[in-house]
């Protein structure tokens, strides 16, 4: 046999190995590109909450926060800093994950849901942190000091109860929570950017990778 006909056999035998292999995958399932999408529709779903949209999607900052973690309240002037100084540049997300130490922190999730349904979701996500030394860290149900917001933002106060204590509405917190155990949550702030988890998130530090992501 000559060495070009051995070549030529050669050649042809990877080529069907190839394609052997790409069918496979395609029938088992076994396809990365799906399995980031899987975990990016954890990190945002349709529904997500979005306080920034930058339409190149160069840079997508994802938080999940409870609304009396102290350390999350602390965090919470940085993150304004970065929506200003990024304004229009990062897709900044609100994911909620109330701790079960805090009595009121499901309770204010579900108050921001409520302002949600009214198209009021960011001034009451506002409100919330600016008064969390007010109402965090109370045993006694705060649902009236959110009731009092909800009337200062000018709600419809009926549907905005209905909306509170709505099963539908726990739902839909619940679910982001579910999201984020499934992807290894376990505490307040856990951020995210471009889908990798950010250790100790601070203005400084996601500034430095949001800088990198917008430039590549």
């Amino acid at each position: 046999m000559s060495t070009n006909l051995k070549m030529t056999i050669g050649l042809i035998v990877a080529a069907l190995v190839a394609i052997g292999v790409t069918v496979y995958l395609s029938g088992s399932g076994e396809n990365p590109a799906a399995a980031t999408d899987a975990q990016d529709e954890r990190l945002v779903r349709p529904d997500s909450h979005k306080l920034s949209t930058a339409a190149d999607g160069k840079a997508t900052l994802v938080e999940f926060l409870d609304f009396e973690c102290e350390a999350c309240g602390a965090l919470y002037p940085e993150m304004e800093r970065l929506r200003a100084d990024y304004d229009g540049r990062i897709t900044f997300v609100v994911r909620y994950f109330p701790l079960p130490g805090h009595a009121n922190g499901e309770p204010a999730a579900r108050a921001v849901e409520a302002a949600a349904a009214q198209g009021r979701f960011e001034e009451m996500y506002t409100r919330m942190f600016e008064t969390q030394a007010s109402w965090g860290e109370q045993q006694s149900p705060q649902d009236e000091v959110f009731f009092g917001f909800a009337t200062e933002l000018g709600l419809d106060m009926d549907a905005f109860k209905t909306a509170f204590a709505d099963p539908a509405t726990a739902a839909r917190v619940q679910k982001d929570q579910d999201d984020g155990i499934s992807l290894g949550v376990d505490r307040t702030p856990t951020v995210y950017l471009n889908g990798e988890p950010v250790d100790g998130p601070s203005y400084d530090s996601l500034k430095e990778r949001i800088d990198k992501a917008l430039a590549s």
